[in-house]
């Protein structure tokens, strides 16, 4: 566990915060840093695990679960959140499960050259994700139309303005409470 604040492990949980932990764990059966960080306000664990869950792992999401990884850790290379790339790379990384690909889209991503590998919706879509993440203030109602003129629904767009606004929220905790993945098991699938 690594952090700026204290993390309370386990064995010294109280009855309420053993409840969220246990329902916070990970496929693998740990608790991630970016959840055990909230240790201090088992409420806001429990939120932030809720809105982790619509957001990324709703079974009734529209956006394949590679590009919502995708999204999520280009808007985690955008804030310079180490942590959430590793583990959200990862994750499209295996849902992409092309060797060759990933390393282009990773390519991609990094190097802050999206148009390199991605056009159309996807390259929109990024674009989109950059300008809500760097200068949400300059949002103006045609950012939202274009994806609409490539033929993005309305449940579509809310649902990637939701995972980036996610990444924007989650990649402040981390950045600005030193977050690690020391002792994490990286990424969500086994």
């Amino acid at each position: 566990m690594s952090a700026w604040i204290e993390m309370i492990p386990d064995e010294k949980a109280s009855d309420e915060l053993t409840q969220v932990l246990n329902v916070v764990k990970t496929p693998h059966g740990t608790v991630d840093n970016v959840m055990r960080v909230h240790s201090l306000k088992p409420s806001t664990m429990k939120g932030h695990y809720l809105l982790y869950k619509s957001v990324l792992h709703d079974d009734q999401n529209f956006i394949p679960t590679w590009f919502q990884e995708t999204i999520g850790s280009y808007v985690s290379i955008l804030n310079n959140c180490e942590y959430s790339f590793t583990n959200h790379w990862k994750n499209a990384k295996h849902l992409i499960d092309d060797e060759n690909k990933s390393i282009q889209i990773e390519s991609a991503l990094k190097n802050k050259k999206i148009d390199k590998y991605f056009s159309g919706k996807e390259l929109t879509l990024l674009n989109y994700a950059k300008k809500l993440t760097l200068s949400p203030d300059k949002m103006i109602k045609s950012d939202v139309s274009k994806l609409k003129n490539l033929g993005f629904t309305d449940g579509e767009i809310l649902e990637a303005n939701q995972i980036i606004c996610y990444f924007n929220y989650v990649n402040r905790i981390i950045n600005g409470l030193g977050v690690t993945t020391k002792g994490d098991t990286v990424g969500y699938y086994k």
